[in-house]
C-alpha cells in the first residue's frame, strides 16, 4: 500500500472550496445583517410592505446571517466536512428553487432577484462538486 499526498488538481479544488465557502459565509452574514438593520429598504425593487412584512424580513435576515455563520464554521474545520457543505448547499439550492416557484406563481421580480437566482443555480452544482475536495491525503492501494 502506498500513500500519495493529494494531487495538484485536488489542491486546486480544495482551495476553490475554501474560497467559495468563505465568500458564502461572509456574504451571507453581511446580507443578513443588512436585512436586519434596513428591513424592506434592503430589498431592491421592494416598496414598503408594512410592519408585518418588515418584521418577517428582519427575522429572516437574522436567519440568513446564521446561515452564513454555519458556512464560516464549516470552512474553519480541517478538513472541511463534505456533509456540512452538501447540507448548506442543499439549503442554498432550495432558496433558488423557491425563487423559481415565485417566478412561476407571481411573475417576474426585480432584475436583481433574477440575477441572484441565476447565481444560486450556477453555484449550487459547483459547491456540490467541490463538497469533498478538502481531503488531507488520499490512500491508494497499488496492486502491482
Amino acid at each position: 500500500m502506498h500513500v500519495y499526498w493529494m494531487g495538484v488538481a485536488d489542491m486546486t479544488r480544495a482551495k476553490a472550496l475554501r474560497g467559495l465557502a468563505l465568500a458564502m459565509g461572509y456574504a451571507c452574514v453581511a446580507i443578513g445583517l443588512l436585512h436586519v438593520l434596513l428591513g424592506n429598504a434592503s430589498i431592491p425593487g421592494a416598496a414598503s410592505a408594512g410592519p408585518t412584512i418588515d418584521s418577517l424580513g428582519r427575522f429572516f435576515g437574522a436567519i440568513f446571517a446564521g446561515y452564513g455563520l454555519a458556512w464560516l464554521w464549516a470552512v474553519r474545520q480541517s478538513p472541511i466536512p463534505a456533509a456540512a457543505v452538501r447540507g448548506l448547499t442543499a439549503v442554498f439550492l432550495l432558496g433558488a428553487l423557491g425563487r423559481l416557484l415565485s417566478l412561476a406563481v407571481e411573475g417576474r421580480p426585480h432584475w436583481f432577484q433574477l440575477a441572484l437566482a441565476a447565481l444560486e443555480l450556477v453555484l449550487s452544482p459547483l459547491l456540490f462538486w467541490l463538497a469533498d475536495a478538502d481531503v488531507n491525503e488520499r490512500v491508494v492501494e497499488d496492486s502491482v
